[in-house]
């Protein structure tokens, strides 16, 4: 199994399959807009922009289990971003990342790389780094800028 066989909604509430991603380089982050790592849309936006034509897309899922930080609807979110960040990499419908109501997608990532703390979540703007095959290479805490990234993106492209 890899990111491929998973099924996700859009920030429409359309269904996108991952394999629509097949041999691209991932970075996948769950978001908020109301948190003190909300600016790291900056980044996130810089290193797609820098690395899109090479073949990274990042994957945007906000997420409002982390003292509800994330409270707007999809719509909302993306007139956030927009707004605020200029984001142009694709954003996908608000998700649970830990818990009973998780989405299969972020069950899977979890299991794929463990945190300091075991498989949950810790926060908003934790990142999996997943190669071009669609597996999981790395996970990266909220404390860990985008651009720190780089190099470790630099050599998956």
């Amino acid at each position: 199994m890899n990111i491929y066989d998973f099924t996700v909604k859009n920030i429409a509430g359309e269904d996108v399959s991952l394999s629509e991603y097949r041999g691209k380089v991932l970075l996948v982050v769950n978001t908020a807009t109301g948190c003190g790592f909300t600016p790291q849309y900056e980044g996130l936006e810089n290193l797609y922009r820098q690395y899109a034509e090479q073949g990274l897309v990042i994957l945007d899922f906000p997420c409002n289990q982390f003292m509800h930080q994330a409270p707007g609807s999809n719509g909302e979110i993306v007139e956030f971003c927009k707004l605020h960040y200029d984001v142009t990499f694709p954003q996908f419908s608000k998700i649970d990342v830990n818990g009973k109501n998780a989405d299969p997608l972020y069950n899977w990532l979890r299991a794929q790389k463990k945190g300091v703390f075991g498989g949950n979540i810790k926060w908003n703007f934790t990142k999996f780094l997943i190669d071009r095959e669609g597996n999981v290479v790395g996970r990266f805490s909220p404390a860990t800028k985008p651009e720190k990234l780089e190099e470790k993106i630099k050599a998956l492209l």
